[in-house]
């Protein structure tokens, strides 16, 4: 069972969350009572819809780890499954989401963009980048 699998049936049992189609399409998604939490690009790819609040709120613990790519101006953060230890931070920042969507809800008259995959900046784009 791959790490993306392994992430995705943990977070099945989870009550607030239910199985979504991605909103770009590709993959697999949960979402909430506020909308869709996080999706499954392929087997290491997973981008998770904070609010703007969070990212800033956090922006530098997230950044202090190799696993997550942080976008300007996204509402989603990229987080790269490479290890054990990924699934667990995922699943710890799907909390932080959910939370933050109750706590520190972006503004309603925001729209919600597409995920860092669907403009091109998750990790496959970050890894050719410096070729």
């Amino acid at each position: 069972m791959t790490l993306a699998l392994r992430a995705l049936a943990q977070l099945a049992t989870w009550p607030d969350l239910t199985p979504a189609v991605p909103s770009c399409g590709l993959g697999q998604a949960v979402s909430s009572a506020q909308g869709e939490i996080a999706h499954f690009h392929s087997e290491r790819d997973v981008d998770l819809r904070l609010t703007d609040r969070a990212i800033r709120h956090f922006a530098k613990d997230l950044r202090g780890t190799g696993a997550i790519r942080i976008v300007p101006g996204s509402q989603w953060v990229t987080i790269r499954l490479d290890a054990a230890s990924d699934v667990d931070l995922l699943l710890t920042l799907v909390s932080v989401a959910l939370q933050a969507q109750q706590s520190w809800p972006d503004p309603a008259d925001r729209p919600v963009f597409g995920c860092n995959d669907q403009r091109g900046a998750g990790f496959v784009s970050a890894d050719t980048s410096g070729y």
